[in-house]
């Protein structure tokens, strides 16, 4: 069985990509802690996520960066040559859902901090959750991701 399930923050702002035959693709990068930390180690590892078509948009439309998010998925493996001839390997999450998480006054856009009462900035009731249809092995191979590549550094990091 694979199956992933991770909670963090992001490290960036997803963008939403098309692929050439328009479906709608992001690439982002979550902060996952690590429930034990080292003295003076990493504390949190950085897993690159992916999300196809509905759940793309919906990520791109409702997450920003520093955002608590929770997805779910499948660990996937790839490779390819690069210009130079040598082998690259990577490994994703290939995200089935994504969840809100963390408390909702969280967010600064839309939180009353008088009320703690939140106010969503969007037409459509909030959605805790989304998830993609099950038929996204058609045209999800190999598709070229390299746009996605520059994931950052740590001082771009909102913690």
């Amino acid at each position: 069985m694979n199956r992933v399930i991770l909670m963090g923050r992001l490290t960036a702002d997803p963008e939403l990509r098309q692929t050439p035959q328009g479906t709608a693709v992001t690439r982002f990068t979550i902060a996952v802690d690590r429930r034990f930390r080292k003295e003076g180690g990493q504390q949190a590892d950085f897993i690159t996520c992916v999300a196809w078509r509905q759940t793309a948009e919906f990520i791109c439309r409702f997450f920003q960066k520093g955002r608590m998010i929770a997805v779910e998925g499948q660990l996937q493996s790839r490779s390819w040559d690069s210009q130079d001839g040598k082998r690259q390997y990577a490994t994703e999450v290939i995200i089935d859902n994504a969840y809100f998480t963390g408390s909702k006054n969280e967010s600064s856009n839309g939180t009353n901090q008088s009320t703690g009462a939140y106010q969503t900035n969007f037409s459509a009731p909030e959605a805790p959750t989304y998830s993609a249809p099950q038929s996204q092995s058609d045209d999800m191979g190999f598709v070229d991701l390299s746009f996605a590549n520059d994931i950052g550094s740590e001082d771009d990091l909102p913690f």
